[in-house]
């Protein structure tokens, strides 16, 4: 799949243009003996001092953790509710949960534990949180640090983050200013004159953990003087190391994606691919069925002639029954144009059908009757599987009942035999901004039973 290209900064805007540039020595200096950080307190003003003593100089970078930016910002706040409350509170979306651990996408984008809330360094009964706009925070210490001290540095705040599929922790840019926080090497040739195609270095992470080699948890080193990284001022803000949704191949655990999964019944601009829909499929034919069998196929529809193929054919067959119940028209007319506004706007419609080859006769109606039930409920769980699948992949959905009460009308519309049994509709397409909040707890208590 190919990448947008998106505004990062170039090696030709890089003064040692590290795509062929010969290796460079890396100094890393403690700043120590810096005081408590208070709320209020003038962050550049404690850091010139010792930045000074050093002989600080233009192009180095001043690396400081996320806890003293947080405190001097007053994002530390007392536990109140506990934890759990201030995680809740700082979470946009919850990727993974296990036990009281929570992985949380933040209103920056970040993924991280806990949603960046955490109790180390800080007082008994108190939690940091992460500060409000890191790269403001990043801007405004580097304008006052240059001021103060004469020289053109660049600021890089840290935070430690754990890895996904590695243990331990590792210090990351949350904000920086002064310093790309990408350089794009796309385009460029390695030494054996190949063209790079996928390389773009993270250049504010890579400056964040040198310094971590200087800061460690206890050692009461909040700041680090990070010189010989060559680079240009270009502004690359850490919003471009977040990556957006739809390159994001592992954006939920599986237990959550399964509880994320909402019916939305408007879409956002834009169609659904072709191979998403078919990714859909593959997810919706690993249902469980009986016998062996794979009693299953899907019509997906893009064409706008077979849309309204369709759901005219719906709308004649439900229009017919309706008027037979002695519903009066203008309430027909209204309860189509509801259902059109949905599979008429849908980018693309997936007819899920059902056919019954396979099954075991029975010569009593109740065995027989249950050798067709489990048919359908295999269906359903194909219905099922689709949906996740067209979630997990970043699409909205919904299953509307349509073609069920209309099976020969469907069955003509979409050129499928006497065999196949239609169960409804799919509408899919992009998800909307703002489509759904989080679920609410769901009480079990009318769901579940034990013995």
């Amino acid at each position: 799949m190919r990448r947008r290209r998106r505004s990062l900064a170039s090696p030709s805007d890089c003064s040692d243009d590290r795509a062929s540039s010969p290796p460079v020595s890396i100094e890393v200096f403690p700043l120590e003996g810096l005081p408590e950080v208070r709320p209020q307190d003038d962050l550049a003003m404690l850091l010139a001092e010792p930045l000074g003593s050093m002989g600080v100089r233009d192009g180095d970078v001043v690396s400081v953790t996320q806890k003293i930016v947080s405190k001097a910002e007053g994002r530390v706040v007392p536990q109140g509710d506990g934890r759990e409350a201030w995680v809740e509170r700082e979470t946009l979306r919850v990727v993974a949960r296990r036990g009281d651990l929570v992985i949380a996408e933040t209103r920056h984008g970040f993924v991280c534990a806990n949603a960046g809330v955490d109790a180390s360094n800080v007082e008994a009964g108190f939690l940091s949180l992460l500060p409000e706009d890191p790269d403001g925070s990043a801007e405004r210490l580097r304008e006052a640090l240059t001021e103060r001290l004469g020289v053109e540095v660049a600021v890089v705040i840290t935070d430690t983050f754990g890895r996904t599929w590695r243990r331990g922790v590792v210090n990351v840019s949350i904000g920086c200013a002064g310093i790309p926080a990408l350089v794009d090497l796309r385009g460029t040739a390695d030494h054996h004159g190949r063209e790079l195609e996928a390389t773009v270095v993270a250049l504010a992470d890579e400056v964040a953990a040198a310094s971590g080699l200087a800061m460690g948890k206890a050692s009461r080193v909040p700041a680090a003087l990070v010189r010989g990284v060559a680079f240009d001022a270009a502004t690359v803000p850490i919003s471009e190391l977040v990556r957006p949704p739809e390159e994001d191949l592992f954006r939920s655990s599986p237990l959550l994606s399964i509880s994320e999964r909402r019916t939305i019944r408007a879409f956002g601009a834009g169609d659904v691919p072709r191979e998403a829909v078919e990714e859909a499929v593959r997810a919706a034919c690993t249902a469980p069925a009986p016998h062996h069998t794979r009693p299953w196929s899907f019509s997906a529809i893009w064409s706008p002639a077979a849309k309204r193929r369709l759901l005219g054919a719906i709308a004649e067959a439900w229009r017919g029954d309706l008027r037979g119940d002695g519903t009066p028209e203008a309430t027909i007319e209204r309860r189509i144009a509801r259902s059109d506004a949905v599979l008429g706007a849908a980018p693309v419609l997936i007819v899920p059908w059902v056919r019954f080859e396979g099954a075991h006769p029975y010569a009593d109606a109740e065995r027989a009757h249950a050798e067709q039930e489990m048919f359908l409920l295999s269906g359903g769980a194909a219905i099922q599987n689709l949906l996740l699948a067209l979630s997990a992949q970043g699409f909205a959905s919904c299953w509307i009942s349509s073609t069920l009460f209309c099976q020969e009308e469907s069955r003509a519309a979409l050129g499928m035999s006497e065999e196949w049994f239609a169960l409804g509709t799919v509408a899919a397409g992009p998800i909307p901004a703002g489509a759904a909040s989080p679920r609410p707890p769901l009480d079990l208590s009318e769901h579940l039973r034990t013995e």
